[in-house]
């Protein structure tokens, strides 16, 4: 079966990922796409995205002769990761009442 991963999804999975430590586009791609089957021309436009509401900031650092852009998350990037992981626990939590018929 397959899990349609929606953007508070994939923006929870990245801000996890960064706050972790600084990492570039394609390291940051290849390691979501381990666990979550993904494109990469599914995540450039979220790391657009996180970037331009300022919950990811850019740097550029020298690699094999050319720049390689870095990522990291802001103070702002870590308060939206923390209502993220409070969200997420919240509806995980719900869908295994459902699961386990203990809804109210």
């Amino acid at each position: 079966m397959a899990i349609q991963y929606g953007g508070v999804i994939l923006d929870l999975c990245v801000l996890a990922l960064v706050e972790k430590e600084d990492t570039y586009g394609y390291k940051l791609t290849h390691d979501v796409k381990q666990t979550l089957n993904v494109s990469e021309s599914t995540l450039y436009p979220v790391l657009r995205r996180l970037t331009k509401e300022q919950y990811l900031s850019t740097y550029d650092r020298p690699f094999d002769g050319r720049n390689r852009r870095y990522y990291q998350i802001t103070d702002k990037g870590k308060i939206r990761l923390r209502n993220l992981k409070t969200e997420w626990k919240q509806y995980t939590q719900k869908v295994e009442d459902i699961i386990r018929g203990n809804q109210k």
